[in-house]
């Protein structure tokens, strides 16, 4: 699912003013979680060769994920017993530095059309949610 195209997403955008309309609201919302996704595979990748293979996938998509749980949860068991900040630097600075925006490639109408028809009402539930806290 993409971002509003023309609408503020960057999160340094809303350091001095909150979102102001749903569209805003979402495109906050996925450019944080996005952050997180790209910091999390990256400590990964880092931390266990198995997820940072680019050769194609030996394995199932079952067991893909599987592989992938298993290095979160020893990576959040690491973390406990020896919390190595320097790994986590590490990756937020080649985050920062990689830092390109890619677009997926040409998609179908209808595709398009349900996608953004879905992500539409998301972003409306999800504005509707913030006014009511």
């Amino acid at each position: 699912m993409t971002s509003y195209r023309g609408v503020r997403y960057h999160l340094k955008e809303f350091t001095r003013k909150g979102p102001q309309n749903p569209r805003e609201l979402f495109n906050h919302r996925h450019s944080s979680l996005r952050n997180v996704i790209k910091r999390t595979f990256g400590v990964l990748k880092k931390r266990f060769p198995i997820v940072a293979s680019g050769s194609e996938p030996h394995y199932s998509l079952e067991t893909m994920t599987d592989i992938v749980l298993a290095c979160c949860i020893l990576h959040n068991f690491l973390r406990g017993v020896d919390n190595d900040d320097a790994l986590i630097d590490e990756v937020d600075r080649e985050i920062m530095e990689n830092h390109v925006e890619t677009n997926s490639a040409q998609t179908r109408e209808d595709d398009y059309r349900i996608r953004c028809n879905f992500r539409d009402e998301l972003a409306e539930q999800m504005w509707r949610d913030y006014n009511n806290c």
